[in-house]
């Protein structure tokens, strides 16, 4: 668990009134410190991986999160039911003593999966999404789905009869595609005709990194399509693969996009849109993973990334509508009840860890070594 401390200090109460309109959100202030006093946030999407790595992340995660949709891309991926109740008790094991957080699970849909699955998922209680990954488009997605329309169509409407959301990495995996345009491609392709046909079916376009991704999802219909945003889409434009020579940490899928790109994104979760909620797309590897001739995938940002949200929504201007962005527009989508505990934000300088260091190897966390600006905290 990152741990970290610091002294508070007597400070006045202001209270501003959120995005929502449903409360004040405390905001402390001084000529020296800020802090924020907002409902404990949701992980709309995180990836917690098995075994070891397991062990070696959720603590980050279960600090700050309540809750989390977690993703299904292990090998082998959770495809069913039974294997995700299994999965979720071992990520129950692995927490800390005393820990409060909910892992809300999914499942990895395939070519083969059946409209009887789906109902067994939602009888579960425990399984609250299914996840389209186009086979081949990002970490262990080689099972994933080759034909959206010709073979998936009846598990499609199924998950509209039980109301359940559909969470989609939005690329093409066509070589004829460039990669900084294959999430474009998606939505012309698959995902516009996909809301036509099925206009009742809630979708989630999970981790957007396009302005024409963050225009889409605001032209759809409220309610069934929303977005999930991470903290490296919102800070890093594509230079940021590059400066200084190759830097493998910042390397995840979808890759990072144009600052035009970035901005339209920034623009559209400071606007106090419902349609947007956080979602980390915390994706650890062991170092060796990630500094080698072919690195994989995925930013681990969990130790950073209310930090990093933060920092975006005050130099937006938008503070007061962190709140809804962070804890209120996930469970609303989804249909579950916010949480009733709180965080405090301070505004604190402290030092990210250069790696976390485990018998088997390091992870090393965005911003590494680096200052960031804002603490949080449990209430």
């Amino acid at each position: 668990m990152l741990k970290t401390s610091f002294f508070p200090r007597k400070l006045s109460s202001v209270p501003i009134v959120n995005a929502r309109g449903v409360g004040p959100i405390h905001i402390k202030a001084s000529r020296t410190k800020m802090e924020l006093s907002i409902t404990r946030p949701d992980d709309w999407h995180l990836h917690l991986r098995d075994g070891e790595l397991l062990e070696a992340v959720v603590p980050h995660s279960s600090y700050h999160f309540g809750r989390a949709i977690i993703m299904p891309n292990l090998k082998p991926p959770i495809t069913t039911t039974s294997a995700a109740v299994a999965y979720r008790q071992s990520i129950l094991k692995a927490l800390p003593e005393n820990s409060d957080f909910t892992p809300l699970m999914t499942l990895y849909l395939t070519d083969t999966t059946s409209p009887s699955e789906i109902k067994l998922a939602r009888e579960s209680g425990v399984v609250f999404a299914v996840k389209l990954y186009p086979a081949g488009a990002t970490t262990n997605s080689q099972d994933g789905v080759t034909d959206l329309f010709g073979k998936c169509l009846p598990v499609l409407e199924e998950m509209v009869k039980q109301n359940m959301p559909l969470l989609v990495h939005g690329e093409v995996t066509s070589p004829d595609v460039d990669v900084f345009d294959r999430e474009k491609v998606f939505i012309d392709t698959v995902l516009s005709p996909l809301i036509q046909k099925f206009p009742q079916l809630k979708v989630v376009m999970e981790h957007i990194t396009t302005k024409d991704a963050a225009d889409f999802v605001e032209s759809c219909d409220e309610g069934f399509v929303a977005a999930t945003v991470t903290p490296q889409h919102l800070v890093l434009n594509r230079n940021s693969l590059f400066q200084g020579g190759l830097q493998p940490h910042n390397y995840c899928l979808p890759v990072l996009k144009r600052e035009i790109h970035r901005q339209a994104i920034v623009s559209a979760v400071t606007s106090g849109s419902k349609r947007f909620f956080l979602g980390t797309d915390s994706a650890p590897h062991e170092r060796s993973k990630k500094e080698c001739p072919c690195g994989c995938a995925g930013i681990y940002n969990s130790p950073v990334a209310l930090s990093v949200y933060a920092k975006v929504f005050e130099q937006a201007g938008a503070l007061d509508k962190l709140e809804a962005f962070t804890s209120f527009n996930g469970p609303d989508f989804y249909g579950l009840p916010r949480n009733t505990s709180k965080i405090k934000l301070s505004k604190t300088p402290w030092k990210v860890p250069r790696s976390f260091s485990f018998t088997w190897g390091d992870i090393v966390p965005m911003f590494a070594g680096e200052t960031l600006e804002w603490l949080p905290s449990p209430l």
